[in-house]
């Protein structure tokens, strides 16, 4: 009888805490961004959509060289290279990327393909809206990769905190057997 009634009083202690985290934030002001009538709060290393760079004189940076095909661990990228010739010049080099293509439903968005490219010519800009109703259009190919995106986002400067994130700088919540828990800090600004 004694340990039955120890484990109810265990149980509403348990249940008036959970409560309590309940009430706490019942009363604070949602984070929640209205898209696309507000725009969302991204840092500078997000990783999203794939774009193929050019030079300033138009020529595109991509030799075709398939790195960032064999560094991908998804597989997701497909190049085919084609020779340069005087007549018809796509890039620097002797050989340009005559077919290249991305498939988004495959892609981890890891950035392999962008560490593995001598050039520089594929890069992950800030482009997160890439929904689609057909898998077809998940295959972006060298043309769209070409064209540059217009994403509708904020991108924060190095160093700045978004609402809800876990900082370092937090004073310790508690310390479990020398493990530092971090807090939750908010700044609405």
């Amino acid at each position: 009888m004694e340990m039955v009634i120890t484990e109810a009083v265990k149980g509403l202690h348990q249940l008036l805490k959970a409560m309590g985290v309940t009430l706490r934030y019942f009363f604070v002001k949602p984070i929640t961004v209205q898209y696309p009538e507000e725009r969302v709060r991204l840092y500078p290393r997000f990783r999203g959509r794939h774009e193929l760079q050019r030079r300033e004189d138009g020529l595109e940076l991509c030799v075709g060289c398939g790195l960032c095909a064999a560094y991908c661990p998804a597989g997701c990228i497909y190049v085919e290279a084609g020779e340069n010739t005087e007549e018809e010049r796509y890039s620097e080099g002797e050989r340009y990327a005559k077919v290249y293509e991305i498939n988004l439903s495959r892609c981890i968005f890891c950035g392999y393909c962008e560490e593995a490219c001598p050039t520089g010519a594929i890069k992950l800009r800030h482009e997160f809206a890439l929904a689609d109703y057909q898998r077809d259009d998940l295959v972006y190919t060298k043309e769209r990769l070409l064209t540059p995106a217009t994403p509708h986002v904020i991108v924060l400067e190095e160093g700045v905190i978004a609402r809800n994130e876990v900082t370092k700088q937090s004073p310790p919540l508690f310390t479990i057997k020398g493990r530092r828990l971090l807090r939750f800090a908010r700044n609405d600004k």
